[in-house]
């Protein structure tokens, strides 16, 4: 599996036809390009060769970030027997063969690193092969996966191994591998400076797509170089990275309600577009609009659920994309809206009350006497009619007998709960005097 790249000291086995990404692999740690957190003196993966120990890593980050490379350096640098298998072609039966083998490199003295790509594939029962055969030594493991290991590996196999992040490559990681495909071609790419950014950003921080466009454009005869037009209708785009029932999905819905909730609708506009343009279901995203409408905006601002579900009706009458707008224009009045969670508060204080007070019986006077046994024992007895009060306003006891009253809405001075609150305390003086009377 092509990866990360140097161009110094090739081995004399590449191929001359070999893909551009192969020519550049690296041959040491110190090649590897943007993940000097790990492979530095004082990252994890430093630390260890240095060491001449390693422990078993899980490696997780973005496609064309280093992590096939790293695992077979890494076991370059400490002397081991590297065994690589995928978890995308691979079973028990292909599983119980690499630990007998492993084990055999062992009696003679021979360690292995054994390198598990999409470790994330395997199903639990196949990660739990793995425990004892890592825990007596017979392998050192090092996974790699895509995934959030959180969601993807059982806990017993997290426990016995580190958990490495690899980061995305950023700008001056990805300028660094064009200078080496330069380098080791003896060309310049034929680009302008603005179409040269723009290949930048095109591969979203995946060096291997990267290498692979620069590739293309070394195959091709452009006789001037092109600029970011000319780029842009010669070369696809990569596709965001983003699976619609994994983590980046779970990412960005969590940084557009914060955002939202952090009243930066700038921002908020940035995740919304980034989830839409990826493929989201704009109905999951309007879904999450009115959940955010209810509990983070509330009664400071009531529109702002009217806004959300018109949004909705909006889209599903125009589609997309000129349905996009409406939903778009929801987004922006709930970033802009006052913000109050009193409503959600008030909700959970309500339940926790009803599930720890059971069934006590609301009092006698507010309750109705259909029959007259009821009406005999005192149903409704004392009950005194709003409306024929003055103000319209009895202030009587709605509480069981056996509670005291409980404040469980506290409107905020945001919005229109500002009004709210000076309805309930001119509501609760009333009360009072009532009450004295």
């Amino acid at each position: 599996m092509a990866d990360l790249f140097a161009p110094d000291d090739l081995p004399t086995t590449t191929p001359a036809d070999a893909p551009l990404a192969d020519k550049l692999r690296p041959r040491t740690l110190a090649d590897v390009v943007g993940q000097d957190h790990l492979t530095g003196p004082e990252g994890a993966i430093g630390r260890m060769v240095a060491a001449g120990r390693l422990s078993s890593i899980i490696l997780w980050g973005p496609p064309g970030t280093g992590k096939t490379t790293i695992s077979r350096l890494l076991a370059d640098a400490v002397g081991m027997r590297f065994e690589p298998i995928s978890a995308v072609f691979s079973g028990v039966a292909d599983l119980k063969k690499v630990f007998a083998a492993a084990r055999d490199h062992a009696r003679r003295g021979e360690k292995t690193l054994l390198f598990v790509d999409e470790i994330h594939r395997f199903n639990r029962a196949q990660q739990d092969s793995f425990l004892p055969f890592v825990e007596d030594g017979t392998v050192t493991l090092v996974g790699a996966t895509t995934e959030n290991p959180s969601f993807e590996l059982n806990a017993a196999l997290l426990s016995r191994a580190q958990v490495l992040i690899l980061r995305r490559l950023d700008a001056s990681a990805l300028e660094l591998l064009l200078d080496r495909a330069e380098a080791l071609t003896g060309r310049p790419l034929p680009l302008a400076p603005a179409a040269r950014e723009a290949l930048l950003a095109s591969a979203d921080g995946d060096g291997r797509f990267l290498l692979n466009q620069v590739e293309t454009l070394y195959s091709i005869d452009i006789p001037e170089p092109l600029d970011a037009a000319g780029l842009s209708a010669l070369l696809h785009r990569r596709v965001a990275v983003y699976d619609k029932d994994r983590e980046g999905h779970y990412n960005l819905i969590s940084a557009l309600h914060k955002s939202l909730r952090g009243s930066d609708p700038q921002a908020a506009l940035y995740y919304l577009a980034r989830m839409l343009t990826a493929g989201e279901e704009p109905l999951y995203v309007l879904r999450r609009l009115v959940r955010f409408a209810v509990e983070d905006i509330g009664l400071a601002d009531p529109q702002a659920v009217v806004q959300c579900l018109a949004a909705k009706d909006t889209y599903e009458f125009l589609g997309s994309p000129e349905g996009e707008l409406a939903i778009v224009q929801a987004c922006l009045y709930c970033a802009t809206a006052p913000k109050s969670n009193a409503a959600y508060n008030a909700m959970k204080a309500a339940w926790k009350s009803a599930r720890d007070t059971g069934s006590l019986m609301p009092p006698q006077n507010i309750l109705n006497a259909p029959t007259k046994l009821m009406k005999n024992i005192g149903y409704g007895k004392g009950y005194q009619y709003d409306h024929d009060a003055v103000d319209g306003f009895s202030g009587d006891d709605y509480w069981p007998d056996e509670m005291q009253p409980q404040t469980f809405y506290a409107p905020t001075e945001r919005g229109f709960e500002a009004r709210i609150a000076e309805r309930l305390a001119y509501w609760d003086r009333l009360r009072a005097e009532r009450h004295q009377q």
